[in-house]
């Protein structure tokens, strides 16, 4: 049996004793209730699938594919699978509780509002909203993991003769325009082949507006959407959007004397060509505006007036309002089901509040509650929040779209909507066993996490959502041990599965108080497949760890009937 030396001093070792990971209980019963003489044909393996893991729709196809996938190991024998081929299998990428996959599967038909997107807040920083770097390599990124509404803030150079993308205010360093636009355009539909938002958050004057409506025009030419009126009684569909790219911003201010009511939309509170007193401009600056406009397929804005006016639904033109996670908390106390009445037709963006210098995060389930479709989030860094944000963008195959309860949408006899205050029953009951863990002695240093001894590892596994189902429970701890196995069951009560997501952590505890990282994930609760399933872990990055897992076991039941 192989062994681990830890150096304590000079004169002294530790040696440990490591072991291969055994199949546990229930690996062990399910194989044998479902195998013959010790040996699992593939007809028993579809039989596994089908009564065991729930996979109604398996044929004798996947059957054969996971056997195929087998026959490299040296535990595979021709006739069938024994227990520990079998044991391999249920920890493999087949068998994964959650598949990366899997294809999108909601109804892509239905107007932009009746979704969820994966936004990003000023998607151009490399770190904090302060003094850190503007580069087109966070906007690459979040693209490449599927965010599909980008952020850049226009400004001025400090000759104002050009334009450039910086957190206005600040020491952040700028990055040029045209480098973001074609960052854009070369990375937009790798993950996804849905729609890309730019949001716009607009410093300009018409002459730099004109060049940017040059610019945008000439980058992305026919991947550009064009709205054909100004005054959409609504927005149209991803599928019907795919590959193409759309504008958001705040419309120019009018020049032909039409009063509209809009009022300025940002959110430094800075300058913005919307603030300026009375202007008569020449026929270039007219001729600069329709342009810009033309640009525009999403109109942002608020209107005058207060929050209630803000909230206002125009049967005749959607539109989209921003708010800052303070406003937003703020409104709900009044305003709850007005929001979700306006989200069910106009686009709501929420971003972070404005102390957030170090470009964490906040509660994206507050937003999604009240129906806003663009939670924008700092993408450059990592946290919990983030994390939840990933686990949410699994959904419907990873392509940054995932459709809104229909609790959300729908309207009563008497036009009322969804009550986010109003108490929620439980509608099934989640219960998981965290069986065992595996592979960090091959993704860590065996230093990684003590100097003198293996690691002891502890599992908090928990549901993120409304708050009625936030939950979080923690296994025992397993002392000097890379293959921890834990057997503890868990139970959660699940009001809304819809947006509910499973947080994983893994953490080595520490006898100074502050655990070691051992990897993460998030899921989406209602895409999780049931029986025994294997769970890869990530990197506080969100990047998928070669080895490091976990095997559980997932079943659904009704609320106290399980």
């Amino acid at each position: 049996m192989p062994k681990q030396n830890f150096k304590v001093c000079l004169c002294w070792r530790r040696i440990f004793k490591t072991r291969v990971v055994e199949p546990p209980p229930d690996v062990k019963n399910a194989f044998n209730h479902f195998s013959q003489s010790g040996t699992m044909t593939v007809d028993d393996l579809l039989t596994f699938l089908i009564e065991h893991q729930g996979e109604n729709n398996a044929t004798k196809e996947d059957a054969q594919a996971i056997f195929d996938s087998l026959k490299h190991l040296n535990i595979f024998h021709r006739r069938g699978l024994h227990l520990e081929a079998f044991f391999r299998y249920l920890l493999g990428d087949h068998n994964l509780a959650h598949p990366p996959s899997s294809k999108v599967h909601h109804d892509m038909t239905a107007p932009l509002a009746h979704y969820f997107l994966f936004t990003g807040h000023n998607s151009y920083l490399t770190g904090n909203q302060v003094i850190s770097a503007s580069s087109v390599e966070p906007i690459k990124d979040a693209l490449l993991r599927g965010v599909r509404v980008i952020e850049l803030d226009l400004w001025p150079n400090s000759k104002g003769d050009d334009v450039e993308i910086r957190h206005g205010g600040t020491l952040t360093s700028p990055v040029d325009l045209q480098k973001c636009l074609q960052a854009i355009k070369e990375n937009a539909f790798h993950a996804s082949e849905y729609p890309v938002v730019i949001t716009f958050e607009d410093h300009l004057n018409p002459n730099l507006q004109k060049k940017v409506a040059k610019m945008v025009t000439e980058t992305f030419g026919d991947m550009l959407y064009w709205s054909e009126t100004e005054n959409m009684q609504q927005f149209p569909s991803p599928e019907s959007l795919k590959k193409r790219i759309l504008i958001s911003t705040k419309p120019p201010k009018e020049y032909l004397g039409e009063n509209r009511g809009d009022v300025s939309e940002t959110e430094s509170g800075r300058w913005n060509p919307s603030d300026v007193g009375e202007h008569f401009p020449d026929e270039d600056e007219e001729n600069t505006v329709v342009q810009y406009r033309q640009l525009i397929a999403i109109h942002a804005g608020k209107l005058k007036g207060g929050l209630e006016n803000w909230l206002s639904d125009d049967p005749m033109k959607v539109r989209r309002l921003s708010l800052s996670e303070q406003e937003l908390e703020n409104a709900i106390r009044t305003y709850a089901t007005k929001i979700v009445r306006f989200t069910q037709r106009n686009l709501l963006r929420v971003y972070p509040k404005g102390t957030r210098l170090d470009s964490s995060n906040y509660n994206p389930f507050v937003g999604w509650m009240h129906g806003a479709q663009m939670v924008a989030f700092n993408m450059q860094g990592y946290g919990k929040y983030l994390w939840i944000m990933q686990g949410m963008f699994k959904a419907n195959g990873g392509c940054g779209y995932v459709k809104k309860p229909d609790f959300l949408l729908r309207r009563g006899e008497n036009d009322e909507v969804f009550n986010p205050s109003a108490p929620l029953e439980v509608k099934t009951v989640m219960r998981v066993k965290v069986i065992l863990g595996e592979g960090w002695h091959q993704d860590f240093h065996h230093t990684a996490f003590d100097r003198y001894s293996p690691p002891d590892f502890y599992t908090k596994i928990g549901i993120a959502g409304v708050p009625e189902d936030k939950d979080v429970k923690q296994t025992a701890i397993i002392e000097d041990e890379w293959l921890p196995v834990w057997d503890q069951d868990f139970e959660f009560l699940i009001r809304v599965p819809e947006l509910a997501v499973l947080r994983i952590q893994v953490l080595e505890y520490d006898t100074t108080g502050r655990p070691d990282f051992g990897g993460q994930t998030s899921l989406p609760v209602s895409e999780l497949r049931t029986g025994i399933r294997t769970v890869p872990l990530c990197d506080k990055k969100g990047n998928k760890y070669k080895h490091v897992r976990l095997l559980l076991s997932i079943n659904f039941g009704r609320p106290y009937d399980l």
